[in-house]
């Protein structure tokens, strides 16, 4: 490049990245989207404006668990009622106590969710 034309820029360090086709392809289609002239002042905005979120998954793990459990006690607990024609207390209590945890897992959830600005 010319050493003149590089004292006039007022951007002098440059970055060097490497993309696979995919990733390639998805930041020429952003650009594209963003309505940006090139795709320089695309990665700029990022940088200065975008953000990043690093997403713990343990609690939907957890809220997935309870889902699961709730689902087979309400299925065994509907072969009992066929079977018998009664609904038993105990049944009716562990279902109860696993809303419980399922409704304190997705609080937790929830409040935990970044806020952005519109």
């Amino acid at each position: 490049m010319d050493k003149h034309r590089n004292k006039n820029r007022s951007r002098k360090n440059q970055i060097i990245l490497y993309l696979s086709d995919d990733e390639k392809f998805i930041l020429n289609e952003k650009t594209k989207l963003s309505g940006m002239t090139s795709r320089s002042a695309f990665l700029r905005q990022l940088i200065v404006y975008g953000f990043v979120y690093d997403v713990d998954y343990t609690e939907l793990h957890e809220y997935n668990t309870l889902l699961s459990r709730i689902g087979t006690n309400l299925n065994q607990i509907a072969k009992r009622m066929n079977a018998t024609g009664h609904v038993y207390d105990a049944d009716v209590k562990q279902v109860k106590k696993l809303m419980e945890e399922l409704w304190h897992t997705q609080k937790s959830m929830l409040s935990k969710q970044p806020y952005l600005k519109q």
